[in-house]
């Protein structure tokens, strides 16, 4: 698990605590406690919109379904790879694989998003 993998599980855990903490102030808080003093490792998006995407999605436990998001390319990412993990768990110990699946034929680089995706997934925060 990667440190933006933490900030995800640490993210809803606040949101366990606080219901009226949205989901990306949950986020902000979280990546302010685990990346103190890194403010571009606090503002990165990619990961940020991948955990948004699966909160959206309603996949994750307990947090309800809504647009707390606006990245369509990360989202569309997240539900490929949400789908090849479901289809073949092991895809989940191994990121560079699964987001191979998630570009399609694209040429992009990983870009933290698979590590929120595998770690709601290994750690059971997926439904």
């Amino acid at each position: 698990m990667g440190k933006y993998g933490k900030a995800a599980i640490s993210a809803v855990h606040l949101l366990a605590k606080n219901d009226s903490m949205s989901p990306r102030m949950a986020w902000a808080t979280a990546v302010q406690d685990i990346f103190p003093s890194s403010e571009s490792s606090q503002s990165k998006g990619c990961p940020r919109d991948a955990f948004l995407a699966l909160c959206g999605l309603g996949v994750v436990r307990n947090i309800t379904v809504g647009t707390y998001t606006r990245s369509i390319k990360n989202r569309a990412y997240v539900e490929r790879a949400l789908a090849a993990i479901r289809s073949d768990p092991s895809l989940a110990d191994d990121e560079k694989a699964l987001w191979l699946i998630a570009i399609g034929d694209q040429r992009k680089v990983h870009n933290s998003q698979m590590d929120v995706v595998s770690t709601f997934f290994l750690n059971g925060y997926i439904e």
